[in-house]
């Protein structure tokens, strides 16, 4: 019992530590994002234009296709069945999955199968669709055998077909961003949502539909037709880290129009608002595995509170995290 305790005394000084150095890290530097190392590889993003007009050529552009106009597949309306909330997948990974920094899929092909912690097991490509329904598009899977699927995940791994295992090109995936100091703040997330976002995505926040609808031009932020609570966008750093590259339209890795503090809290505001729920009680079997922006406890630590599990500041809570690990 000593020794644990004087492990968390520990701990907990090593974060005080910690924190007053990052005070002096952050000075001068708000509203600029992590910095991505030069040395890493770029990552050059097919064309499917070369594909060749075979059976598997074929399967990859259909793979494409269903990334692009999920809804009009497996949509409220979908030509094939009912099995998503009308958004497409290319709502959360921008240009089919190729945009960088945008949610794209350059490690998708290298990274699986791999051991994950959300279920405590290793998963395929195919779970990876699977959650994907299930989570950002809060449907049901579709059929593991059938054809689109085979194209799903044939287009996955034709996308990062040049990525060595092991390497993390430059861009991939989404940014990660400075840590704020204080709390995300969901009123000042309020007025940027009013200031810049609604002219989209309305002001309701329930997005756009097109002439048919059956997609959506702009997708809904919240709301019954958006990303459940289980989607990887309703942890504050992702969507947080998506927003700043991509957000509003026209913006890139290299030319961000909102700040650092604009980010977060304004992804704070969203993941504040009605998601729908999931059954997420198979989620984060290991709890020292669990993110430390997870907004569900129980957690390994009794040092924050959920409240701080979802607004933050994370800082103190991802070195604590750390320290656990090695101790």
């Amino acid at each position: 019992m000593f020794l644990k305790k004087l492990a968390t005394i520990s701990a907990i000084l090593l974060i005080v530590v910690s924190d007053i150095a990052c005070l002096h890290e952050e000075k001068g530097t708000a509203g600029k994002a992590v910095p991505t190392s030069e040395i890493q590889p770029k990552w050059i993003v097919p064309d499917t234009a070369e594909l060749p007009n075979t059976d598997e050529g074929k399967l990859i552009r259909y793979g494409r296709a269903l990334v692009v106009n999920t809804s009009y597949y497996f949509g409220p309306k979908g030509i094939i069945a009912d099995r998503s909330n009308g958004m497409n997948c290319q709502n959360c990974h921008l240009d089919a999955g190729t945009k960088l920094y945008g949610n794209n899929f350059s490690l998708t092909s290298t990274g699986y199968p791999r051991f994950k912690e959300r279920s405590g097991k290793t998963e395929t490509i195919v779970k990876k669709v699977e959650d994907c329904f299930e989570r950002s598009l809060n449907g049901k899977t579709i059929d593991s055998n059938s054809r689109e699927m085979r194209a799903f995940v044939a287009y996955l791994k034709w996308i990062g077909r040049e990525v060595k295992k092991g390497a993390k090109p430059a861009g991939s995936g989404i940014a990660e961003l400075k840590f704020l100091n204080r709390p995300a703040d969901t009123t000042r997330g309020h007025a940027v949502f009013i200031a810049i976002c609604q002219r989209c995505h309305g002001k309701d926040g329930q997005g756009v539909l097109n002439a048919s609808g059956t997609a959506y031009v702009y997708p809904p932020l919240w709301g019954v037709h958006s990303y459940n609570m289980g989607a990887s966008m309703y942890r504050l750093s992702k969507l947080a880290g998506f927003v700043i590259d991509n957000m509003p339209f026209g913006a890139d890795h290299k030319h961000q129009q909102l700040t650092n503090e604009q980010a977060w809290d304004v992804a704070a505001f969203v993941d504040s608002q009605y998601h729908p729920s999931k059954d997420l009680n198979g989620d984060w079997p290991r709890l020292a595995g669990k993110p430390y922006d997870y907004p569900f406890g129980p957690y390994a630590d009794t040092l924050f509170s959920s409240r701080q599990h979802k607004y933050g500041p994370f800082g103190p809570i991802k070195k604590y995290y750390a320290f656990l690990k090695k101790h």
